[in-house]
C-alpha cells in the first residue's frame, strides 16, 4: 500500500480509503490511485485485512467432494452469486458429510477469520455436527435437515415430486411407481413424501418404494424389475440419472416409453433434453437458492446476530416427451 501511495503521489490513507470505496476521495485522486494500483499488480492481502479491520471478504463453505449434479450446481450458483458481491468463497471439501470432517472443516475456516459460513449439507449424518457449531458465528444451511432451528435454504422436494406425480395422473395413469434416492438423504425424503402424498389425495393405491442410490445403474436395476411388471405404466425417478437407466432397462425389455411406460426425474441435468425420448422433469432453481442463501448470510454478518430464517424455494415442471396417457 506504501508502494501504491509513493507511485500516486497520495497517503497511504487514501490509498486505503480508495480500496474501500470511500465516498470522500475526489475522481482524479481516484484515477491516479487506480493506475498506480494496476502498474504495481497491487492486491490487498485479505488476511490481513481481516486483522486490522476486523472484517473478511471470504465466505466459508463447506461440501461433500461429489460429482453429483444437485450439490455441484448448488456450490458453483453460490460461488457465482457470492463473486457478484465483492465475496471470495473458500471451499472446503469433505469426503463425507460425517461429525469430524464438517467440524474439522469448520474450524479450517474459522482460523482463516471468514466472514461467515455456509454448509451444504443434504444428509442426515452432517446434523450432529451442524447442531455444535458455535453459536456467534454466521450460518446458513442449504438442502439441510427441514427440522434444524437454523437459517436454511432449500428447494420444495415435496412440492417437485408432486408436480411429477400429478403431472403423471392427469395423463391418465392408474398409479405412479417411485425409484427414491438413498433413504439418509433430505431430497430423497421429500421427493418420497410428495409422491406418495400426491397418490393418497387422489384415492390412487401407493406402489411398493423402490430405492436407488442416485446413479444410472440403480435406475437399471430397479427398472429390470418394473419392466417386468405389466400394471406399471408410469413411473416417477428420483433424479434424471436414475430415469436414464430406467429408460435402458425398459428399452431391452421391450417396454416403450411413453408408448407403454411413462417417466418423469428431477433436476434436469444438461442432457436430460437429448434423452431417447427427451425426458420430462423437475427444475430445480439452483440460483434462486444461492441468492437466497447469500442474502440471508449477509444480513447475519451485517447485523451480527444469528438467524433462524427459512427460504423454500419452488422448482418447475419441464414438460418434454416421455410422458403419455397410458396405451
Amino acid at each position: 500500500m506504501m508502494d501504491v501511495a509513493r507511485l500516486a503521489g497520495v497517503s497511504h490513507q487514501t490509498v486505503s480509503r480508495v480500496l474501500n470505496e470511500h465516498p470522500n476521495v475526489s475522481e482524479p485522486t481516484r484515477l491516479k490511485v487506480r493506475a498506480a494500483i494496476a502498474e504495481l499488480g497491487y492486491r490487498p492481502d485479505r488476511a490481513a485485512r481481516a486483522l486490522v479491520t476486523g472484517t473478511s471478504k471470504v465466505i466459508g463453505v463447506v461440501a461433500q467432494n461429489s460429482s453429483l449434479y444437485g450439490p455441484a450446481s448448488m456450490l458453483t450458483a453460490f460461488e457465482e452469486a457470492a463473486q457478484a458481491t465483492g465475496f471470495a468463497v473458500n471451499v472446503g471439501s469433505v469426503r463425507s458429510l460425517d461429525e469430524r470432517s464438517i467440524a474439522d472443516a469448520v474450524e479450517r475456516h474459522l482460523d482463516q477469520r471468514v466472514a461467515g459460513l455456509v454448509v451444504i449439507a443434504p444428509v442426515a449424518s452432517a446434523s450432529p455436527a451442524l447442531a455444535k457449531l458455535p453459536g456467534d458465528v454466521p450460518l446458513v444451511t442449504i438442502d439441510g435437515d427441514p427440522a434444524s432451528l437454523s437459517t436454511l435454504v432449500t428447494i420444495d422436494q415435496v412440492a417437485g415430486a408432486r408436480a411429477a406425480t400429478e403431472h403423471l395422473l392427469s395423463q391418465g395413469h392408474a398409479s405412479v411407481w417411485h425409484i427414491a434416492g438413498p433413504a439418509d438423504w433430505f431430497d430423497a425424503a421429500g421427493r418420497a413424501q410428495g409422491w406418495e402424498a400426491a397418490l393418497r389425495e387422489a384415492g390412487r393405491e401407493v406402489p411398493p418404494l423402490l430405492t436407488g442410490d442416485w446413479s444410472a445403474a440403480s435406475g437399471y436395476r430397479n427398472g429390470q424389475l418394473l419392466a417386468r411388471l405389466p400394471e406399471v405404466t408410469a413411473v416417477f425417478a428420483a433424479n434424471d440419472h436414475i430415469a436414464l437407466g430406467l429408460l435402458r432397462a425398459l428399452n431391452e425389455q421391450g417396454r416403450r416409453v411413453p408408448a407403454d411406460v411413462s417417466i418423469v426425474g428431477f433436476d434436469d441435468v444438461p442432457e436430460a433434453g437429448f434423452y431417447n425420448p427427451p425426458l420430462t422433469t423437475v427444475r430445480p432453481d439452483f440460483d434462486a437458492v444461492a441468492a437466497a442463501a447469500l442474502e440471508l448470510l449477509l444480513a447475519q454478518i451485517e447485523s451480527g446476530v444469528p438467524g433462524s430464517d427459512r427460504r423454500t424455494i419452488a422448482p418447475d415442471l419441464v414438460v418434454r416427451e416421455s410422458v403419455a396417457p397410458p396405451a
